[in-house]
């Protein structure tokens, strides 16, 4: 549901709130919040709440360090783990400097601009997650072991599932907040688990991403356990993957799959970095179904995009690439504008390739164009690329690439 400021303020007043979470993230998108009161929530409405920039990395220095938080009330969402007396709720905010001026570090902001930039050209893009994560015990002092939290694998069942009622607590608090998954199983990995998520427009699917995140670690801790989404948790087995799921509509009825694939198979190189921004996340390509080349096929699990056995509204491009480590508004962001230029330009869609990859001779992938093999490649890339100058603030660009 849909809320205004109005409604946000009466819901407060009337239905026992005793804290507003308003919530924000940095460039990297880890997720930040501060809690007002509810007295504060119509200044908050009003004027914003100050907070300081200096602090958090990539949002200034101490000699520009104020910013303000503007709620968003149509993100309005109760947290259903806190006190059902005293209730908290969260709202995502946008964010500004005090004279008004929308901060350009703002990635939310930069992913509503994506989607109304697709909006006015005619075409609306929606989008799927699938991420995977890890469950690791926690130590008498509540630190992270290594030691995972079963040895189970693909689609296994209790008991040598642990995690089964783990994700059926995830999916019913998801559920409490409104949020539909779709499915749930353990992975390949031995403590690896996957929740996978109905489509909807962008803004919500980034939105539920973080918001997934949160609850899954909530969760896991309840349940005396850590939920790790690092791209390779563990050396030797399978990484964890945020396979992305898009398809494109288009007001004039013409179905532009093929040139959104395109666009997207072409920028793809270019917007790596934002796609897997650990040095962490490269340890993963190329091995146990995470992609090393700029390909796509139908329905093979080796391919850089695939299109999944799937028809109607169902009918989409999965990308492989990802991780769960990037922040999904500026990932979103970006592969709507890839998209966009596809169909604007009719990019060419290559001819798939229908077979391994993981097994294809060396003369065979030397014909085919490689993924930046590291985070050093994938950076320069992107700070070389016209694509991203278009789109990704110099900022952002610069905080990424320079670290």
């Amino acid at each position: 549901m849909k809320y205004s400021k109005e409604e946000v303020l009466q819901y407060v007043m009337e239905d026992d709130v005793k804290f507003i979470r308003l919530s924000f993230c940095d460039v990297f998108g880890r997720q930040k919040n501060i809690s007002i009161m509810p007295w504060e929530l119509k200044r908050a409405f009003e004027y914003g709440i100050a907070i300081d920039a200096s602090a958090i990395d990539g949002f200034g220095d101490e000699s520009n360090s104020d910013l303000l938080l503007h709620p968003e009330p149509e993100t309005l969402m109760q947290l259903p783990w806190r006190p059902e007396h005293g209730k908290v709720v969260r709202m995502f905010t946008s964010i500004s400097y005090p004279d008004g001026t929308p901060f350009e570090c703002d990635t939310r902001a930069i992913l509503k601009k994506a989607v109304q930039t697709a909006q006015m050209s005619g075409h609306h893009f929606s989008f799927g997650a699938e991420q995977e994560f890890y469950l690791f015990k926690l130590d008498e002092n509540g630190n992270p072991t290594n030691e995972t939290y079963d040895n189970a694998g693909y689609m296994d069942l209790a008991p040598e599932d642990n995690g089964e009622n783990i994700r059926r607590e995830i999916c019913l608090t998801l559920e409490q907040m409104g949020i539909m998954p779709e499915s749930s199983h353990h992975e390949e990995g031995p403590g690896q688990n996957e929740i996978d998520f109905r489509y909807s427009d962008a803004m919500s699917a980034a939105d539920n991403v973080l918001t997934f995140q949160t609850v899954v670690k909530t969760v896991a801790r309840r349940n005396g356990l850590y939920a790790d989404f690092t791209a390779k948790p563990i050396k030797d087995k399978p990484g964890n993957g945020f396979h992305i799921n898009m398809s494109v509509k288009s007001d004039d009825g013409s179905d532009n799959m093929k040139y959104m694939i395109a666009g997207v198979l072409d920028k793809v190189c270019d917007m790596t970095a934002f796609l897997n921004p650990t040095e962490n996340s490269y340890e993963r390509f190329g091995h146990n179904k995470a992609p090393g080349y700029v390909s796509w096929s139908s329905g093979n699990r080796s391919q850089l995009v695939r299109i999944p056995a799937a028809i109607g509204e169902y009918y989409r491009a999965e990308l492989r690439s990802p991780d769960p480590t990037n922040n999904p508004y500026l990932a979103f962001a970006l592969l709507i504008y890839a998209g966009l230029e596809g169909i604007e330009n009719k990019t060419e869609l290559e001819a798939s390739i229908d077979f391994n990859l993981y097994k294809a001779d060396k003369e065979i992938l030397n014909s085919i164009k490689k993924l930046p093999s590291d985070l050093k490649t994938a950076c320069q890339t992107a700070a070389e690329s016209d694509f991203i100058k278009r789109y990704i603030p110099k900022n952002i660009v610069d905080i990424y690439c320079d670290r």
